[in-house]
C-alpha cells in the first residue's frame, strides 16, 4: 500500500474508511494523543492513509483482546514502514511544518534553549534525547544529568557500547547498527507544561568534516499530541532495553493543546544565545 504524506481526510472520512467512529477518534486523541492528525484553518482535523492504516491496526490489536493504551502502545512503536527515523516521524505527524537548513551552532543554541526552558519549569517530564556517537553524549553529559535531576524519567540514544539504565539519572541505550536514527539529533521534552520535539537528520554525515560546516535539516513542533506520537516512536527504539519508558509515557494525560507562549519563550532564549554567542 503506496501510503502518500498529505494529510487531507476529514474525521467522517477516516470513520468510514475505518469503522471508528468520530466521536471515539476525538477521545483516543484527548486521552491517547493518537491519532495525532493535522489542522487547517479553523481547527478542523486532517488525517492521511497512513493514520487511517494506523487506526485500522490499533482496531485489530483491539479484536486481539488488548487494551487500548496497550494496542496504541504497540502500533506507535512499531511504525508502518518500519522506519526509525525520528525525523521522518515528524514529517509524517505535521507535515505543513517547513524543514530549515541549520549549522550546527544554531542547532545547538536551539537545544540548549529548550533545555534551559525545562530546568526553568523543574517538572517531571519525560525526556529524550538522540546524540549520534556516544562521544556527543559525553560532551553534553554534566547538561543531561541537570535535566535528569526533576525529570521522571531520562534516556540518551547513541552508539553506546552496553545499555546503562537508571532509575535516577540518564539512561543510556544503543541504536542498532544502521538505525536511521543515529544520523539524527534530536531533544523530546514530554511534559505537561512543556512539550516538544527537535529533530534533525545531519547532511554532512563525513566524520571529517568540522564542526562549523556541519548541517542539519531541522524541524520542531510544541503540539503535544504530536510531541506524544514521536516520543512514543523514540520508545520504540528503546523499549528491547528499557521498557520503562513506554509505559510512563503511556500512563501520561495528553496536555489539550500547545501553549504559544512557548514557542515565544524558547526562541527568545535561542535569540539570547546567539547573540551572546562568539563569532
Amino acid at each position: 500500500m503506496v501510503v502518500p504524506d498529505s494529510a487531507t481526510l476529514t474525521i467522517r472520512e477516516v470513520a468510514e474508511r475505518t469503522g471508528v467512529a468520530p466521536a471515539t477518534l476525538r477521545m483516543w486523541e484527548t486521552r491517547h494523543g493518537f491519532p495525532a492528525p493535522t489542522r487547517v484553518a479553523g481547527g478542523h482535523r486532517r488525517y492521511s492513509a497512513a493514520d487511517c492504516e494506523a487506526i485500522e491496526r490499533v482496531v485489530a490489536e483491539r479484536g486481539r483482546g488488548v487494551s487500548l493504551p496497550a494496542a496504541i502502545d504497540h502500533v506507535l512503536a512499531a511504525p508502518l514502514d518500519g522506519h526509525a527515523s525520528l525525523f521522518a516521524a515528524l514529517r509524517r505527524a505535521q507535515p505543513e511544518l517547513s524543514p530549515q537548513v541549520l549549522p550546527k551552532r544554531a542547532l545547538t543554541a536551539l537545544s540548549h534553549a529548550i533545555e534551559d526552558e525545562i530546568l526553568a519549569l523543574a517538572e517531571r517530564p519525560v525526556l529524550v534525547g538522540a546524540f549520534q556517537r556516544a562521544r556527543f553524549f559525553r560532551a553534553s553529559e554534566r547538561r543531561w544529568r541537570e535535566l535528569a535531576r526533576t525529570a521522571e524519567l531520562t534516556v540518551a540514544l547513541a552508539d553506546f557500547e552496553r545499555p546503562r539504565l537508571r532509575a535516577h539519572g540518564v539512561s543510556e541505550v544503543p541504536l542498532p547498527a544502521g538505525a536511521p536514527v543515529g544520523r539524527e539529533w534530536a531533544l523530546i521534552c514530554d511534559g505537561q507544561r512543556l512539550s516538544v520535539a527537535l529533530t534533525a537528520w545531519e547532511q554532512t554525515a563525513d566524520a571529517a568534516v568540522p564542526d562549523a560546516a556541519r548541517r542539519f535539516e531541522t524541524i520542531w513542533t510544541v503540539e503535544p499530541a504530536v510531541v506524544r506520537r514521536i516520543a512514543m516512536q523514540a520508545a520504540g527504539l528503546a523499549d528491547a532495553v528499557a521498557p520503562t519508558l513506554l509505559r510512563s509515557l503511556s500512563e501520561r494525560p495528553v496536555p489539550p493543546s500547545a501553549d504559544p507562549r512557548t514557542v515565544m519563550a524558547i526562541t527568545s532564549r535561542c535569540l539570547a544565545r546567539l547573540s551572546s554567542a562568539p563569532s
